[in-house]
């Protein structure tokens, strides 16, 4: 359900709306297949999975949806090939192969062509609000895929729907460099076999351990050097491990201690019951888990719109 996270906080300018409220909103943008000349639809659809299910759950306080998203994706070679085809065929008739903006023209009119003919691709993001702490989680590292799915909020919201970054006092590579350079990591938290170390300057030099204990000399020797971390595994309690980016996303979630009838379910468990355990714990963890990160951090620093409040 949530296995890497982009996090924000949603200000406190902002008007929560009620449960029924919100499942209304995203009633009017309702996840539709691509159309055969379109690149890409998005919209939301039931987080259990079920047809015709509600667009929006609680759990344990903790609301849930999922947008899904269906592309169109086009082979680059595919276009050139066929673009080729037809100037070839246009410089026969003609005498002279089109250029600038006639070129332009027809490779836009062969990918409006190829469209229909193009396989589809989906993906859905679990987004998690929690209207109590104001904090959004989506279900996703990807910068460029964050930005779909806040556009797909911003469009729930009537473009009302004000959000910041978490950012911290203490940034997280330097945090991660002190960690390791002390050999020692935060209370609560381990250090585990994995990390990226990155030399900040134009040579961009980088070095990667992986199933590798990091407590070493040469390791304390590159953060001498003024290597940084990109990234580095860790575990949080014994119970979740991840991996922290020094842009602060967390990736490779996995629930270390979990009963087995929570994860799975226990015969005769419904669906339902299912999705309920899976998001209590998820939820339950993480929130846990990015409470106790931030704080190793230094704590949040106070949103633009929040200073001087």
């Amino acid at each position: 359900m949530l296995k890497s996270l982009t996090a924000f906080r949603v200000l406190e300018s902002w008007q929560v709306p009620s449960f029924g409220e919100l499942s209304t909103a995203l009633a009017r943008t309702v996840f539709r297949p691509c159309g055969p000349t379109e690149r890409r639809t998005s919209g939301w659809v039931p987080p259990r999975g079920v047809d015709h299910g509600p667009l929006l759950e609680t759990v344990g306080g903790q609301w849930l949806m999922s947008l899904m998203s269906e592309s169109r994706p086009l082979p680059a070679s595919a276009v050139r090939a066929e673009l080729e085809l037809r100037l070839d065929a246009v410089e026969a008739q003609i005498g002279r192969r089109p250029r600038g903006k006639a070129k332009r023209e027809m490779k836009e009119q062969v990918e409006h062509d190829l469209m229909p003919r193009a396989f589809t691709r989906k993906s859905v993001v679990t987004v998690w609000l929690d209207p109590r702490s104001r904090m959004l989680v989506l279900g996703t590292p990807s910068v460029k895929v964050a930005e779909l799915v806040v556009a797909e909020l911003l469009r729930v919201f009537d473009d009302q729907l004000p959000l910041a970054p978490l950012d911290t006092q203490q940034s997280p590579a330097g945090a991660m460099a002190a960690w390791m350079a002390a050999r020692q990591a935060p209370a609560g938290f381990t250090i585990d076999q994995e990390c990226e170390l990155r030399q900040p300057d134009d040579s961009r030099a980088t070095v990667k351990y992986t199933r590798h204990t990091l407590d070493i000399d040469e390791v304390a020797l590159h953060l001498q050097q003024g290597k940084l971390p990109t990234y580095l595994a860790m575990t949080w309690a014994d119970r979740v491990s991840f991996v922290l980016t020094d842009d602060l996303k967390i990736k490779r979630v996995k629930f270390l201690d979990v009963d087995a009838a929570t994860s799975t379910g226990t015969a005769g468990d419904s669906d339902e019951d299912a999705f309920d355990a899976n998001a209590a714990l998820a939820t339950g963890e993480l929130s846990q888990l990015m409470g106790e990160l931030l704080d190793a951090l230094g704590g949040e620093r106070a949103p633009p719109s929040l200073h001087g409040a």
